[in-house]
């Protein structure tokens, strides 16, 4: 025990240290007025949660504004593919009708060669003397006796007049129609361009609106901001001066021994305010540590003996087990010996037994069928 005394006093002796360390790099940090920090700074927090509510609110404003921007981009667009589609509608619609009717499958010229009604329009070789299909290849009509010439002469004429003048009437008539068209068409973009522009110039006057009304409120913000620093600021230094001379006259730099004493009775303190122990505490303390060496020196030499208590009670089992183990095994082996005697005395009988079922077998076979059922094996 003469040996732990200068070990406990260099050990006490480093703690001491320790503590004093602690407490000089905690007073290093309560006389550093950047990096003190005493209680909540409300003001701050204050002025972080107005500061976010400013923010949050000119988030919402610009998302709104960009909501805004988007349905208007999305109208122009519905608009434009409208006005797309109208257009492509209408040049289809007068394909159309300039097929239906000036390109009609009867006023082709190879028409008779694929004419469905070839067959029910067919006529005979020649209905009559002043039949035109009567060529000089068909035989049908000879020189000379073209008699209806100048009448014939006089229908192609009047034929070819009348169609010459519907189709002037119809081609007129389709002018009219793509004019009339077109003259809607015209009518419809220069409205759709009005009201685009309408839009646009309201939505700069809006654009323009909310522009002023954000200047002027950054304008007041930024004001308030710089008053509320100044105040800050002088209040800060007040605070500042304040802490330092209650510092300065309080018990934490005065060492004032009863500043330790906790409020719950006088045999407890406040470890960070604790200077140290006396001796009669320190002697106190180094004897309750002797009695518990003594004590955990009986504990272990208690625990000793009980375990070698249970080493000998565990041998003794071990030992009996391993004759218990011994002497079942020996059974064991009896048995199984016993066992495979029964079985080869039963395996001989079965044998006997089946050599005697094959020599009745052999005897009660037929001689004739043994050797009609050999030939037919050999063929």
């Amino acid at each position: 025990m003469s040996r732990l005394g200068p070990e406990r006093d260099l050990q006490e002796a480093a703690a001491v240290e320790r503590r004093r360390q602690q407490e000089r790099q905690r007073q290093s940090r309560i006389f550093n007025a950047r990096l003190r920090t005493i209680g909540i700074d409300k003001d701050a927090l204050d002025t972080q949660v107005k500061e976010r509510k400013i923010q949050e609110a000119a988030e919402r404003a610009r998302n709104e504004e960009f909501a805004n921007e988007m349905k208007q981009n999305d109208k122009i667009m519905c608009m434009l593919e409208e006005r797309q589609k109208n257009d492509i509608r209408n040049i289809n619609k007068a394909i159309n009708e300039f097929q239906k009717n000036f390109q009609k499958p009867e006023t082709r010229r190879e028409f008779d060669l694929s004419d469905p009604q070839a067959l029910k329009k067919d006529r005979p070789a020649r209905l009559s003397d002043d039949d035109p299909r009567c060529t000089i290849s068909g035989l049908q009509k000879f020189m000379g006796e073209d008699l209806n010439y100048d009448q014939r002469i006089k229908f192609q004429k009047e034929q070819l007049r009348e169609w010459s003048l519907q189709q002037q009437k119809d081609l007129k008539n389709a002018l009219a129609d793509q004019k009339f068209a077109d003259d809607l068409h015209d009518k419809y973009r220069i409205e759709l361009d009005q009201k685009t522009m309408e839009l646009q110039q309201k939505e700069e006057e809006n654009k323009r609106t909310v522009c002023a009304a954000t200047k002027e409120f950054n304008r007041a913000q930024a004001a308030e901001v710089a008053e509320r620093k100044k105040l800050e600021k002088h209040q800060k230094m007040k605070d500042d001066m304040d802490e330092i001379s209650g510092l300065l006259q309080g018990d934490l730099l005065s060492e004032n021994p009863e500043q330790a004493v906790s409020s719950f009775g006088r045999h407890r303190v406040i470890t960070d305010r604790w200077k140290g122990m006396n001796k009669d505490q320190l002697m106190a303390i180094r004897y309750s540590q002797k009695e518990q060496v003594l004590e955990k020196m009986r504990l272990n030499e208690e625990e000793r003996q009980r375990d070698a208590e249970w080493d000998r009670q565990r041998l003794q089992a071990a030992r009996a087990q391993l004759v218990l183990e011994r002497h079942l095994e020996r059974q064991n082996r009896e048995y199984r010996r016993a066992v495979d005697n029964v079985n080869a005395e039963l395996s001989r009988e079965q044998k006997s037994k089946n050599i005697y079922l094959k020599e009745e077998e052999y005897s009660n076979f037929p001689t004739d069928q043994y050797y009609a059922q050999f030939n037919t094996t050999s063929r």
